[in-house]
């Protein structure tokens, strides 16, 4: 049997599976549409203890998929903030579930309004395979948390993972409560069509347009976690080490396998050259050897590999310069997986590398000689995911803040914002719609429903037909002004 066949007969059991374990979960929910607080928090510790026991052949499934991820990264990226987000939830979820009373005009009194936090039903997942643990457990919790049903469509390219996740999810729920879905591509394409009560894809743009249009057939709601290309704006006067040292973690990070990873670089014309010194000798402290060096992640398929090489080649055949920081300068294309990190100098609009999401550990630097100038540059481009400013003068910030768009931004760091367990992650325009996290999350994948009550005085009558009367006349006179 060749291996299109089998994969067909896999991708058609997959989907048989979606569509079984979709209706158990639509009844399920039925059955039981408002879990109490006890049995949220129940889910959620659960599923902690899981994460919590199955801590290293979890790090060990998701460095057998990458062929080489560093363990802490996966510590500091996967297991920490998934842990720390269940934490969070646990702790904050009676107060995020409690009706909230909301002010009644003197025109409807005797009155009460109040607003209802409801499950919005089956939720579903869809994971990308840069973090194949925590971006599947991060809408898991906030899903669980407001009181769903969830499915999750893991990726196909991280195989390990995918699988062990499956089976720690079987072992801990029910089927009709969790249940994880794996195949390829078109298993995905299927399970975007399902029509769940809310939807949420993190990857690319691209894609993102093939879920929201998937999903408009069935007016599913839906959340989008793109990418884009994040900007990082060193100011003309920032100490240039500590920009490049916080620079260097962010985009050395996964290899820059990571969605808010530090796309380019916006700098001063005449800091160029001290940049570029700084970054070198700040990431050769970080990682001074690469090859077999553990901390450093290889590029996690050959295909993502040949991408990167590609957007390579086509900086340097029109005019690029690039730089290679390779501290030991050691040979790293025979097979390791490993990309060196690549400044890009003299980057221009007609470049790939400018033009799509790197994801990747190649950084360009444009010049600019104006905070203004960086500012425009910015902003005649599609809205990032990420916003970096480098800087410690409170004007140059909040300048910055104000006169820019993007879906989260940092100052003076990278990618921690996406660790705060009460900010709100998630994109704007072409990175994304919707939010995630803490409390945003529960409000996601809940329904807020309005409650107006009344008893047994009516006051409604005073505006009954018939019209005209002296009433009326009054209820005019006081409210219409």
């Amino acid at each position: 049997m060749s291996a299109t066949v089998v994969q067909l007969t896999e991708s058609k059991k997959h989907i048989q599976h979606t569509h079984r374990v979709f209706e158990a979960q639509k009844q399920a929910f039925r059955n039981n549409p408002m879990p109490s607080l006890a049995e949220r928090q129940e889910n959620l510790k659960r599923l902690k203890r899981a994460l919590l026991t199955h801590q290293e052949r979890l790090l060990d499934a998701i460095d057998r998929d990458f062929g080489c991820r560093s363990r802490d990264e996966s510590l500091i990226a996967e297991i920490m903030p998934s842990v720390q987000g269940v934490n969070y939830a646990v702790k904050h979820l009676s107060g995020w579930m409690k009706p909230s009373r909301r002010h009644v005009s003197v025109l409807f009194q005797p009155a009460s309004n109040r607003v209802h936090y409801q499950p919005k039903g089956v939720v579903g997942i869809i994971v990308p395979w840069n973090y194949p643990l925590y971006l599947a457990v991060g809408p898991l919790v906030a899903a669980l948390a407001a009181g769903n049903r969830v499915m999750i469509k893991m990726s196909e390219f991280t195989p390990h993972t995918s699988a062990l996740f499956k089976e720690l999810i079987e072992d801990i729920f029910p089927e009709d409560l969790v249940a994880v879905i794996n195949g390829e591509a078109d298993v995905a394409a299927d399970f975007s069509a399902r029509p769940f009560d809310h939807l949420l894809f993190t990857g690319s743009t691209s894609v993102g347009k093939l879920v929201m249009r998937a999903a408009a057939e069935n007016l599913t709601p839906v959340t989008l976690e793109l990418g884009g290309k994040s900007p990082a704006i060193i100011s003309p006067d920032v100490p240039m080490a500590d920009a490049a040292q916080r620079l260097a973690f962010g985009k050395a990070f996964n290899a820059g396998q990571t969605c808010v990873a530090p796309d380019y670089v916006l700098c001063p014309s005449d800091r160029v050259q001290a940049f570029v010194d700084e970054f070198r000798s700040q990431f050769a402290d970080m990682y001074p050897t690469l090859r077999d060096n553990d901390d450093f992640t290889a590029i996690i398929n050959e295909r993502q590999y040949q991408r990167l090489q590609g957007y390579l080649d086509d900086a340097r055949a029109k005019g690029a310069e690039l730089i290679e920081v390779n501290p030991a300068r050691e040979n790293l294309a025979d097979g390791s997986g490993k990309l060196p990190l690549t400044l890009v100098l003299n980057p221009t609009d007609d470049m790939k590398v400018m033009q799509d999401e790197i994801f990747g550990p190649l950084l360009p630097v444009v010049t600019y000689d104006s905070l203004d100038q960086a500012i425009g540059y910015i902003n005649d481009r599609p809205r990032p995911l990420a916003l970096y400013f480098f800087g410690y003068d409170r004007r140059q910030q909040e300048h910055v803040v104000a006169q820019t768009h993007s879906g989260g931004m940092c100052i003076n760091d990278t990618l921690m914002h996406v660790a705060q367990d009460d900010l709100p992650f998630g994109g704007v325009g072409d990175s994304g719609m919707g939010h995630y996290h803490g409390q945003e999350g529960f409000l996601t994948f809940s329904h807020q429903r309005a409650i107006f009550s009344k008893q047994k005085f009516n006051s409604g009558k005073f505006v009954y037909a018939p019209h005209g009367t002296a009433m009326h006349k009054m209820v005019y006179k006081l409210f219409i002004r």
